[in-house]
C-alpha cells in the first residue's frame, strides 16, 4: 500500500516537472531574447568599424570572423548591413579577393 501510495505522489511530482519544464516562455522572456540578440548585433558591427579604423589592411569576412570569435556566416551578415547602411564598401565581387572598407564621411 505505501508503495502504491509513494508511486502516485512520484508521479504527480514528476508530471508537474514535465509540465513546467515544457511550459511555454512568458513574452517578456522572448523579448528580452531578442533585445539582448539585437544589442550584442549593434556591439558587433560596432566593433566591426573599430577593426576597420585601427588597421591598415583590407579587412576580408576571415578577418572579421577570427578577430571577433564569431561565425563567418554572422561576420558575412553584419558586413552586408554595414554596406547597405553606408558604413562599408565591398571591394572585389566574390571569392578570397572580397575585402571591405570604410566609406567616406560626407
Amino acid at each position: 500500500m505505501i508503495s502504491i501510495l509513494i508511486f502516485v505522489i512520484g508521479a504527480g511530482v514528476g508530471g508537474i516537472a514535465v509540465w513546467l519544464a515544457m511550459k511555454e516562455p512568458k513574452v517578456s522572456d522572448k523579448v528580452s531574447l531578442i533585445k539582448k540578440q539585437a544589442e550584442e548585433k549593434e556591439k558587433n558591427k560596432e566593433a566591426i568599424l573599430g577593426l576597420m579604423e585601427s588597421g591598415n589592411q583590407p579587412l576580408t569576412n576571415s578577418h572579421v570572423h577570427q578577430m571577433l570569435g564569431i561565425p563567418e556566416s554572422s561576420a558575412t551578415r553584419y558586413l552586408d548591413e554595414l554596406e547597405k547602411e553606408g558604413k562599408v564598401r565591398q571591394v572585389g565581387k566574390t571569392g578570397q579577393s572580397v575585402y571591405y572598407s570604410k566609406t567616406e564621411k560626407p
